[in-house]
């Protein structure tokens, strides 16, 4: 039987899978993904992607552009509602203008969000993945996987032929039901399935109901059924997802049954309508207890199963792919130690724990009180989820006195260890960029210009003794603070430092000078490299 050999193979190519693919193959390693389906999505499933998985995909050139094209094509902001139907004359306003209530973003981050559906954005990544190299094979079946010390052999089956692949590491994004953690052993917990979903993509004109370049997301609540529409642009394509009664299923919806729950969804009785395509799926809240087992790691659904109820499903699972991206690159390229990938499962875990459980929330508040009983309670402040989470692992150097917090209030940025690297502006030759921008392909070490050299010396040692990929600055510098906020946002004084990953989080800081910054420079890297 034929033999192949890949550093990393992922199984499963929808948002998880496909980031993890794209960020390796950027980062010149070899990889392979293999997909059962014959193509990306067709459904549009999953709507938007949060600013913080922008941010992890920003680095890699022209993708932000492509998916910034796709939203300027579809809308400008989006509307969220609870109504009977599109022409419900009282609705109750759940997100009346995104622009508007997501405005202080401009101040956090430069990557704004993309109100795009999955299966466009999917179509982005697949495309920039293989102009990159990536080796993704599509109506592939991952039919069998065997781990020992060295590594992982996995049997793929392509049009009827099998194949052995030999990898040092896989992904597993293989989706909410997830071959891959059944025959692991991996337990999950989480309250199971809540519910089935039939999706039906149509074709209409809703001219006079949807504003032109506007999308809109409704919650429906009818005498009929109860689900969510999703409008296009007014003319093209939409979808209506139709909530289940207890032993339906797909066959109980042919097209002209299908035809009369749009007609009610948009309350036009004779609306011309072309059915496109009908699945079903299922709305799940599924927690995978631990994101590795030996050799493969599991991300997306295959990890954290959520209700769409808040949005951030897509985007969570786009940010795992990214993540464990850079963690197998940092392992591969000897810069770090295998127990650095341990550090995978310590930090997105609670991160993804803690979003289904506020997808969970949210779902439970559009419910009757009887059947939220037991769900959580929603996030005070939503947006700390969004994109100011912190991480704890043995990659992150938390200070003393830390008080082990996962959220923090992205407004009011502090750049302590375990948080995402503030947002500041910078001039450089006349031109503003981000320090956002600086983050990404490695390790960077940035040094205040006022007693910083000594940072910056030790930096170039350590970066050729440890042979790590490390990049340092000084701000005020070439580099200069054009809103002189860049002390107080990273939490440092003249003479201080602060050593951000490659996700762009910091990892160490020294608020003030060293005595001997080569030999606590080489103790921090060797102890966050795991080496």
């Amino acid at each position: 039987m034929e033999h192949e050999r890949v550093p990393v193979l992922v199984v499963g190519g929808g948002y998880a899978g496909l980031s993890a693919a794209l960020l390796l193959a950027w980062r010149d390693v070899p990889v392979m993904l293999v997909e059962r389906h014959p193509s990306t999505s067709v459904q549009p499933k999953a709507f938007g992607v949060g600013p913080r998985a922008v941010e992890l995909l920003r680095p890699v050139p022209g993708v932000e552009e492509a998916l910034s094209g796709i939203w300027a094509g579809i809308g400008d902001n989006m509307r969220i509602a609870i109504g009977k139907s599109l022409a419900d004359p009282d609705p109750h306003m759940i997100m009346s203008d995104e622009r508007e209530e997501l405005a202080f973003l401009a101040g956090i981050t430069p990557a704004a969000m993309v109100g795009a559906p999955q299966a466009e954005v999917e179509r982005v990544l697949r495309h920039r993945a293989e102009e990159l190299g990536a080796d993704l094979r599509f109506s592939t079946e991952l039919r069998s996987l065997e781990q020992d010390a060295a590594g992982v052999t996995a049997l793929i089956r392509t049009a009827g032929e099998e194949r052995l692949v030999r990898a040092d590491y896989v992904v597993a994004a293989d989706g909410y039901r997830s071959p891959l953690r059944r025959l692991l052993g991996v337990p999950a917990s989480g309250k199971g399935e809540l519910g089935r979903t039939c999706s039906i993509m149509f074709d209409a004109d809703l001219s006079g109901l949807v504003r032109d370049r506007e999308v809109t997301l409704w919650y429906l609540q009818n005498e009929v059924f109860t689900g969510v529409i999703l409008t296009g642009t007014g003319v093209g394509a939409h979808v209506l997802g139709v909530n289940l009664a207890e032993g339906e299923s797909e066959a109980d919806f042919p097209d002209e049954r299908c035809v009369e729950l749009i007609r009610i969804a948009v309350d036009r009785p004779d609306l011309d309508v072309r059915i496109l395509d009908k699945t079903t799926f299922a709305m799940a809240h599924v927690l995978a207890d631990t994101y590795r087992a030996g050799r493969v790691f599991f991300a997306g659904d295959a990890a954290h199963t959520m209700p769409p109820t808040g949005g951030q499903g897509g985007s969570t699972a786009l940010q795992d792919g990214c993540d464990i991206a850079w963690r197998l690159w940092l392992v591969l390229s000897g810069q770090a130690g295998p127990g650095f990938l341990d550090t995978y499962d310590a930090e997105r875990r609670p991160i993804g724990t803690l979003t289904a459980d506020a997808q969970l929330a949210n779902l439970g508040v559009r419910m009757p009180p009887a059947a939220r009983v037991g769900y959580p309670e929603p996030l005070e402040d939503p947006i700390g989820a969004l994109i100011g989470y912190r991480y704890h692992s043995t990659a992150i150097l938390d200070e003393p006195g830390d008080d082990g917090s996962i959220l923090e209030d992205p407004r009011v940025p502090h750049g302590r260890p375990g948080s995402r690297a503030p947002h500041v502006v910078l001039d450089w030759e006349g031109q503003p960029i981000s320090t956002i921008d600086l983050f990404g392909s490695g390790f960077v070490l940035l040094a205040d210009k006022e007693g910083g050299q000594a940072w910056i010396d030790a930096g170039r040692l350590i970066k050729e003794r440890l042979g790590v990929q490390l990049t340092r600055l000084l701000i005020g510098d070439e580099l200069k603070d054009a809103e002189g906020c860049w002390r107080e946002r990273y939490g440092v004084s003249g003479g201080g430092a602060v050593l951000v990953r490659p996700d762009g989080y910091v990892a160490w800081r020294s608020p003030d000078a060293d005595p001997d910054p080569l030999a606590t420079l080489e103790r921090v890297l060797r102890r966050v490299l795991s080496r």
